[in-house]
């Protein structure tokens, strides 16, 4: 059930980006520098590869941002781990 939903999901997304991927083969001009009219610090790639390139580091940034937001609660399981262990040591041996 589950990988029959990812396909009907991820196939008409793929179909949808490769469609615009075709249609917008077209140079664009990329500029981090929003105050300057120079040309330093720009360059050219089509919109398809601006488009892919920005997704991707929206996801990586979602993601690095969901790893330090969850660092908490790695921690409270490590330690609640170590806990359980100690426990469970302690259990089998109770009059060391």
């Amino acid at each position: 059930m589950k990988r029959a939903l990812q396909l009907i999901v991820l196939v008409p997304l793929a179909v949808i980006g490769l469609a615009l991927a075709v249609a917008n083969r077209a140079d664009v001009v990329v500029s981090f520098d929003p105050f300057s009219s120079d040309t330093t610090g720009q360059f050219q790639a089509p919109l398809f590869v601006v488009l892919i390139l920005a997704v991707m580091f929206g996801v990586v940034l979602g993601g690095l941002a969901t790893w330090f937001g969850q660092g908490k609660y790695r921690r409270a399981s490590r330690d609640l781990r170590a806990e359980a262990a100690r426990l469970r040591e302690e259990a089998r041996h109770p009059n060391t």
